[in-house]
């Protein structure tokens, strides 16, 4: 088993992703991993880089701790995590898992300390240093989890951190429990705790109104250098921080690179997807097959030019391929490029009779016209037989 050094030493990038995809991906309602399913997605996250993989929750026992046994004895290069109540009953099942590092998480909300606990703040910050000082002392490298971070008062959230960091946590998670948090207090809030406490702080970031990578990345910029994610953002209701968004915007936007092969994210996607049964959004940033498809006549005339002008990176750092739409919104430029490279010729005045065709015709399929079906109108156009006559009408 590796020692916390070890692990630090794993973990020691500007930014390291703590991926979940395995504990809080497999939560969202309605996803089941069978076994093989997590030890192939435990595998394609240590190939693409990952730091560390939330394995799962041991104390569920059954298949649950079976799996997260197995895959910390797959010797990926990944360290390995299993996620805890703050109980001392918990921790012992991740022990036996062979696990090299525990989360402890624990409500910091007076919200959930009053209605969900029905505890108080002493209480918590007790089972909290009892439940971090028991997983030091067999040797774990630990992150101590705020569980809903974003509600609590921010200054026994700062005395929760330090009392975690005094029984010895390495980290502390800010647990953006129901999405409620927003880009600006997520800033100023991740800031204090990092100067006020001195620790290490992870970014684990809801999607409940829509801000989970916003909220992520404004965590990062504060100071944060660590980021929970899921594959696709999937997880509880809304889902998580996409792992794909999560590192391109902090390479792109912030020039923070997390050392993971983005070439490989949409292989790792595609298997994510068939085993949760959630397909990839044609518009998903990073995954998706529209990411790079370009249909808009001044767009495309812009991309033939130079592909700077309309594409924010290289369609090649993620798996994609850049393509030409045709449809109702394409103009003559896209016409004569998609045919040249077809072996046509044809010059504007032919693409501008060509086009009007091209447009009535998406309109009455109600979906753009591939490449081949282009190449057959504009056969038919230099034999003066075309799909519609003068009586037509669009």
């Amino acid at each position: 088993m590796r020692t916390k050094e070890d692990v630090i030493n794993i973990l020691g990038k500007r930014l390291n992703i703590c991926d979940t995809t395995l504990r809080d991906g497999e939560q969202t309602a309605g996803i089941v991993f069978s076994n093989l399913e997590k030890y192939m997605i435990a595998k394609m996250l240590d190939d693409v880089g990952v730091q560390q993989i939330e394995a799962g929750i041991p104390t569920m026992g059954a298949d649950e701790k079976v799996a997260v046994r197995h895959i910390a004895k797959m010797g990926l290069s990944a360290s390995i995590l299993g996620w805890n109540r703050a109980d001392i009953n918990d921790i012992n099942t991740s022990i036996d898992c062979d696990v090299d590092s525990v989360a402890i998480s624990m409500s910091s909300s007076d919200i959930h300390i009053e209605h969900k606990l029905k505890k108080d703040r002493q209480w918590v910050l007790d089972k909290v240093y009892e439940a971090v000082s028991y997983a030091s002392d067999h040797g774990f490298y630990i992150s101590c989890n705020g569980e809903d971070s974003s509600r609590a008062d921010i200054d026994f959230l700062i005395e929760f951190a330090k009392t975690a960091k005094e029984a010895g946590a390495h980290r502390f998670r800010y647990c953006d429990t129901i999405g409620r948090e927003q880009p600006f207090s997520t800033y100023d809030r991740v800031k204090r705790l990092i100067d006020e406490t001195g620790l290490d702080v992870e970014m684990h970031m809801h999607d409940d109104y829509g801000m989970a990578t916003a909220n992520c990345i404004a965590g990062i910029h504060a100071g944060a250098r660590f980021a929970s994610t899921t594959v696709m953002g999937i997880g509880e209701r809304s889902g998580n921080s996409p792992l794909e968004e999560v590192i391109m915007a902090a390479k792109h936007l912030f020039d923070i690179d997390s050392g993971i092969e983005t070439t490989k994210l949409k292989d790792l996607a595609k298997f994510v997807s068939k085993a949760s049964g959630r397909p990839i959004e044609v518009s998903k940033p990073f995954l998706g097959s529209n990411c790079f498809a370009h249909e808009a006549g001044i767009h495309a005339d812009g991309i033939i030019k130079d592909a700077i002008n309309y594409e924010p990176y290289d369609p090649a750092e993620v798996g994609l391929q850049r393509s030409l739409v045709i449809g109702k919104h394409s103009g003559r430029n896209t016409l004569i490029t998609v045919l040249r490279d077809m072996g046509a010729e044809i010059d504007v005045d032919e693409a501008t009779r060509l086009l009007e065709t091209v447009r009535r015709a998406s309109v009455q399929m109600h979906r753009s016209i591939s490449h081949e079906e282009l190449y057959s109108l504009y056969k038919d156009m230099q034999s003066d037989d075309s799909i519609y006559n003068d009586s037509d009408s669009a």
